[in-house]
């Protein structure tokens, strides 16, 4: 199966057997990652060369996570721009308390201990994941637990939201030199910090605003800045059905304005606020929304160029996919279970962690693929012994084609290995069919191989 494969990098990992042994690893939880680590590689031997895996020193989580990015190089061919999404999800690992080094992340109410990850999930600007450009994994100290921190006194390159501009950029690094790189993320980004530092021409921002109530100059706060913006057009767009609504066509206008950020009037010790820092608003609200329904809206900060309709409407329509990294970090904890993993020592998981994450790029990377180019050939994903397995399986009394079928054709027979029903309203299946599917196809060309290799020569004696 080459969905899970990495490229080896003995640079990167330090030693050449270390690469390989990562690739092999990344390659079985690609296939089996709901089952848990014994079940998915299948013999002591593997399993303790994962065990190992996790406890080399020199095998750190940066060094896993670079391990993917020739493949995400290569991905990102031909593209002038890469969205950047961030984003931070808590992992509770309370349920393993033998687990050493754990640290708090829940509210002081839940008593909750876990390890908590911060990601750059590299996108495509049509839609579909490319890879992981960068990964920060950290635990909180327990000794602070119930208490509050000095949040405004502390200077910022001690708090955790210095994670933002860190990985901002350190995921420049794992992208191709010269694309242009926009950082897309919610409003906990929204930091004066972020948007004030340093960076490439080649690199922009887009974040939703979390502080309306900031200044912007003239004593004009954001919020009332936006909101009395020039309307540039209308659009429509569609919200889909979830159990608490119904589905509809929303109306919104979006009204765009030039503004400048103004620096915090808290100066910290030894911090000085640089000037303030130009940017572009953009307001989108729905007109009209049904009654009792909560009216769609975003206000969203940009430093990227926004000349005309056409370019803020790619603003709106480049945040709106930061919900991809939503379904990465539900395949990372749904399909992965990596809350499931029981390893003695947090540093351990963090590496475990890592690993993972690769795992669940590839399975959306993959989801995302078969949607956006439905007739590459199914070979970018699956071996000649795979799709022909898939096809024996699938559909017994249709001898094999000459050609392998389209990349979506194979997608959805593979996701009804694993459940997807392929009803005329189920839509595209999703990561996890897809996943339990592939996990299917690997058992039965397996199977199949073994059923139809030559018997074994025993020498007579």
């Amino acid at each position: 199966m080459t969905t899970g494969a990495i490229a080896a990098c003995p640079a990167v990992l330090g030693d050449a057997r270390r690469a390989r042994r990562l690739a092999r690893l990344v390659t079985l939880l690609t296939a089996r990652a709901e089952a848990t680590l014994a079940q998915a590689l299948g013999s002591w031997g593997e399993l303790k060369a994962a065990y190992r895996c996790f406890a080399t020193r020199q095998v750190t989580p940066q060094a896993i996570v670079a391990s993917g990015w020739p493949a995400l190089v290569s991905r990102c061919a031909g593209l002038d721009t890469v969205l950047v999404v961030q984003d931070t999800t808590p992992l509770d690992f309370s349920h393993h308390p033998g687990t050493y080094g754990l640290g708090p992340v829940g509210t002081r109410a839940q008593r909750t201990v876990g390890l908590l990850v911060h990601t750059a999930l590299a996108v495509h600007p049509d839609g579909g994941v490319l890879g992981l450009a960068a990964q920060r994994v950290w635990r909180r100290d327990p000794a602070q637990r119930g208490q509050t921190p000095p949040r405004r006194t502390r200077p910022s390159a001690q708090k955790e939201s210095v994670r933002w501009g860190e990985t901002e950029a350190a995921s420049r690094a794992a992208l191709p030199a010269g694309v242009r790189t926009v950082t897309v993320a919610d409003r906990e980004a929204d930091l004066f910090a972020l948007f004030a530092a340093p960076r490439p021409a080649t690199a922009q921002l887009l974040i939703r605003a979390a502080q309306l109530q900031r200044g912007v100059g003239a004593g004009v706060a954001l919020a009332a800045a936006a909101a009395a913006a020039p309307v540039w057009g209308r659009y429509q767009v569609t919200v889909p059905e979830t159990p608490t609504r119904p589905a509809r066509t929303a109306v919104c206008t979006l009204q765009v304005t030039p503004l400048t950020l103004q620096p915090p009037q808290n100066q910290r010790a030894g911090e000085h606020w640089p000037q303030p820092v130009p940017v572009t608003v953009l307001r989108v609200a729905e007109v009209a929304p049904p009654a009792g329904v909560a009216p769609l809206g975003w206000v969203l900060l940009t430093t990227l160029a926004v000349p005309d309709l056409a370019a803020a409407a790619q603003c709106v329509c480049w945040y709106s996919l930061r919900w991809l990294i939503e379904r990465y970090h539900y395949v990372l904890k749904s399909g992965c279970r990596v809350e499931d993993l029981q390893l003695s020592r947090a540093v351990r998981l963090e590496r475990a962690v890592a690993v993972y994450s690769l795992v669940a790029v590839q399975v959306l990377w993959l989801t995302y693929l078969a949607r956006g180019q439905p007739d590459l050939p199914c070979t970018v994903a699956l071996s000649t012994a795979e799709w022909q397995t898939l096809h024996r399986a699938t559909q017994p009394r249709t001898p094999l084609p000459p050609s392998p079928p389209s990349l979506q054709e194979a997608a959805r027979a593979v996701a009804k290995l694993g459940g997807f029903l392929g009803r005329r309203h189920d839509g595209q299946p999703g990561p996890l069919s897809l996943w339990r599917g592939l996990a299917r196809l690997r058992d039965l060309t397996l199977g199949y191989h073994l059923a139809h290799a030559p018997p074994p020569v025993i020498p007579c004696g």
